[in-house]
């Protein structure tokens, strides 16, 4: 389940964090974040030899976070792509700390992968597998003396690929193959097609099933009407037949298609669909009237973002008989997602559906467990695909990740193991330089009664609670810094940017752990790396 391209491994510095700010933070208060900390850092208040270098160096950070967010053109640059995008030698994804040698090896590699890349969008690949799996003697079996036969009843591949001419023509090929119960056929086809001013015109010539020769198009005729139609001609051993069709859609709302569909062919139908998509849901409903069957369709799906799951029902009801449907898809990684699905229907039966999405890749497993609905076969289509996901998940997809999750905070250390050095210097020379301050605002919030942090710790934790020694720091002194007025504020961040903290544990997760006074009361306050707190709550 690995995806094919490396993620970037350089961390990159957070001036929001840094500046103790929120992402949609007004100039004043920039402003005032940075007089803060000038206050602090700046080197003519340091004028001894050591504690005035550490002093440049810490007012050279804060004077480059104010100037990226005070910026408003370099500020939007940097909330777009970080850093990356603030710089302008074109060595972005280089680390200047490399050697010679590293660095051509990793010209290479980047070069190597932009190549790829670039070959994989210009070619466009798009491939299906579909294996038909036939198992409804084990629910309905012939001869109950005997093992139930499970078969492959039919194999289909079909794959494309583009060639693009010219930025306005592209030549698309396709071929597909089929199997069923012994017998095969397949076809190949070849498009040429040519991007026109609002719209566009396909010309195809393909052989497999007799010739087949067609012509399709489409047009934009306002920001809200679009139209495609085409017309067909297969020659076959028997004759010719004509095929012609047409689709008018329109833009119902922000969310909301309609469209009409006109298709006159051996079986013509006229369609009509509205499509509705959001971010938390989608559905679609159809009616066809048609021959032989005239039927009406809806379908459902409810987005879970926040865990990479859609839900999705489906019903078809006409003059064939009914059909519903319901699933699940996951996504397991960035390029990859599974599906599982149960079909109960008339005359169907019970089939049960994989499908595997790896890419623009598709392999889909369909299972016909039985012919007619028997309950039996209806309760395992719906149980085996969560035990089986759970097994899986379990023992592949768990490990796997975890394995790649190690690796990647391995490499992450490897590359930044200079940069991190710095940052534990910076967070050393910068409680250093706080040590006026702290004890200004300690006595500050003893006479109004305020907070004062008894203790404090950033890192990892072990299982049994507690922080694991070689994963951990004392933040005491700057998070008491933090207090202005009675009041600690913390933002949805990562608290590692933060001055006088330090990620002691890149890659894994941490906390903030703190014991505090107000009002003469203590209380224990523990938070997520990513979490904000607000403080007297």
């Amino acid at each position: 389940m690995s995806d094919d391209t490396d993620s970037d491994t350089e961390l990159e510095e957070n001036y929001y964090t840094f500046l103790n700010l929120p992402k949609d933070a007004t100039a004043e208060q920039i402003n005032a974040a940075y007089r803060k900390l000038s206050r602090i850092y700046h080197p003519d208040k340091h004028m001894e030899g050591e504690n005035k270098h550490k002093a440049e160096m810490l007012f050279n950070r804060t004077k480059k976070a104010y100037e990226v967010l005070s910026d408003p053109h370099k500020r939007a640059i940097y909330d777009s792509v970080g850093e990356k995008g603030l710089r302008t030698d074109g060595w972005e994804l280089v680390h200047r700390t490399k050697t010679p040698a590293e660095i051509r090896e990793e010209y290479q590699r980047l070069a190597e992968a932009a190549e790829d890349r670039k070959l994989l969008q210009s070619t466009n690949p798009r491939g299906n597998v579909t294996i038909s799996v036939n198992a409804t003697e084990v629910f309905s079996p012939y001869d109950d003396s005997e093992m139930p036969i499970v078969e492959v009843s039919s194999m289909s591949i079909s794959q494309s690929i583009e060639a693009p001419i010219t930025r306005r023509d592209t030549v698309i090929m396709s071929g597909n193959l089929l199997s069923t119960n012994g017998n095969g056929s397949g076809g190949f086809v070849v498009c040429g097609r040519r991007l026109l001013n609002k719209g566009w015109l396909e010309l195809d010539l393909g052989a497999g099933n007799g010739l087949l020769m067609a012509a399709k198009g489409g047009r934009t005729l306002s920001p809200v009407l679009s139209v495609t139609g085409g017309t067909s001609l297969n020659f076959r051993e028997h004759g010719v037949l004509p095929a012609l069709f047409s689709t008018l859609s329109v833009q119902l709302d922000k969310h909301t298609i309609g469209s009409l569909t006109l298709n006159a062919s051996s079986q013509s139908a006229m369609t009509t669909q509205i499509d509705r998509s959001n971010d938390k849901c989608a559905w679609s409903t159809s009616f066809v009237i048609g021959s032989p069957h005239i039927y009406f369709s809806i379908a459902y799906t409810h987005k879970m973002i926040e865990n990479e799951l859609k839900l999705k029902v489906a019903a078809k009801v006409g003059t064939f008989g009914f059909l519903a449907e319901y699933g699940a898809e996951k996504k397991v990684s960035k390029y990859s997602s599974v599906l599982a699905a149960v079909s109960i229907g008339v005359p169907t039966g019970v089939i049960l559906k994989f499908k595997i999405v790896r890419s623009q890749q598709t392999y889909v497993f369909p299972i016909h467990l039985s012919e007619d609905i028997v309950p039996a076969a209806v309760f395992y289509a719906t149980v085996t695909p969560v035990i089986v996901w759970f097994l899986v998940k379990k023992s592949i997809i768990d490990p796997m990740l975890a394995e790649r999750k190690n690796i990647e905070n391995e490499k992450i250390k490897r590359n930044n193991e200079q940069r991190m050095n710095l940052r534990r210097q910076e967070a050393a020379a910068a409680v250093d330089l706080m040590t006026h301050t702290y004890e200004r605002i300690v006595n500050e919030e003893i006479e109004r009664g305020g907070i004062i942090i008894a203790h404090a710790t950033y890192g990892c934790l072990e299982k049994n609670g507690n922080f694991r020694a070689d994963a951990c720091i004392d933040v005491k002194i700057p998070l008491q810094c933090l207090v202005k007025d009675g009041s600690l504020i913390l933002y949805n961040s990562s608290k590692s940017d933060l001055p006088g903290f330090y990620d002691p544990c890149i890659g894994e997760n941490k906390v903030l752990r703190f014991e505090y006074l107000y009002n003469n009361r203590p209380n224990l306050v523990e938070i997520q790396d990513v979490d904000g707190v607000r403080l007297p709550r």
